[in-house]
């Protein structure tokens, strides 16, 4: 009787050890590539970039980078937990530990090198100017001038103009870039401006295509990195090294015209790991 409550005590710990043995699989196993899961933060509302669509998959730029680092990394796309990470809480995400790494059109700056470490860059993108495929009245930022300028609020994009190019532009802050857009297709405002990347994102959208052009007027460069956990240079030099095999065997070229293509966007050749262009 005694053997029996023995032999049963010790088959309760042994089914305790294999449950935990069994949730612990869902973890980051940190590049192993062993089977458990990676969770990758990225933004879910920028088209050609990071969207989540309605059937809940995830498209753009950024998605495929991230998918084609997470592979080299030893994780199938079944093993991937996308995560949305808004512009202001990166920091956090990667300090807390909330994700392995974010790929969400997240631009190198001595500021962010403070908090976290960057891989890359594996996209050199520039602010410009999005306007109607008609409108040819904008052939520089001085011409914004008394044009009314769309961005979101509290935009960097939009103060750099106004403070650096064109003081006379009518500034018009909507919620959103598809609020912006739609202003722009009905004439409520002239031009709308973020970085050049995210604009042929939204341009290539179905609904909009034919619609606006890109003014290519690269106001300032934008190095994408791939932001991970400070101090962690054995993930940034596997990242690092999926990145430059992404270039090499085409994939990166691939995913540039799959994503950008229908906006007629003309993107810098790909960065050399490293170069943080000024």
């Amino acid at each position: 009787m005694q053997l029996r409550k023995v032999t049963a005590a010790s088959a309760a710990v042994l089914a305790l050890a294999i449950t935990a043995t069994a949730c612990g699989s869902d973890k980051e196993d940190g590049g192993s590539g062993d089977g458990k899961k990676i969770t990758i933060g990225i933004k879910i509302d920028q088209p050609g970039l990071g969207l989540k669509t309605p059937d809940g998959k995830y498209t753009g730029f950024d998605v495929d980078v991230a998918t084609y680092v997470a592979k080299e990394l030893g994780y199938d796309a079944k093993d991937i937990v996308f995560k949305e990470t808004k512009s202001a809480d990166r920091e956090t995400a990667i300090e807390r530990g909330d994700v392995k790494f974010i790929a969400a059109t997240y631009s190198i700056n001595d500021e962010r090198l403070q908090k976290v470490d960057f891989a890359g860059p594996y996209l050199l993108a520039h602010q410009d100017i999005l306007v109607r495929a008609d409108d040819n009245s904008i052939k520089s930022p001085a011409d914004l001038n008394k044009k009314k300028l769309c961005s979101v609020t509290g935009s960097t994009s939009a103060k750099n103009v106004k403070e650096k190019l064109a003081p006379k532009a009518d500034l018009q802050e909507f919620g959103g870039y598809s609020e912006c857009l739609t202003g722009l297709e009905n004439k409520v405002v002239d031009a709308l401006t973020t970085d050049d990347s995210i604009l042929a994102g939204f341009a290539s959208q179905q609904n909009f295509q034919g619609k606006f052009k890109l003014a290519g007027f690269k106001m300032t460069n934008e190095n994408y990195g791939i932001g991970l956990k400070k101090g962690d240079a054995d993930l940034k030099k596997k990242i690092d090294a999926a990145l430059t095999k992404m270039v090499s065997d085409g994939s990166w070229e691939k995913a540039v015209k799959d994503n950008f293509g229908p906006a007629n966007y003309k993107n810098e050749p790909a960065p050399k790991i490293g170069n943080i262009v000024k």
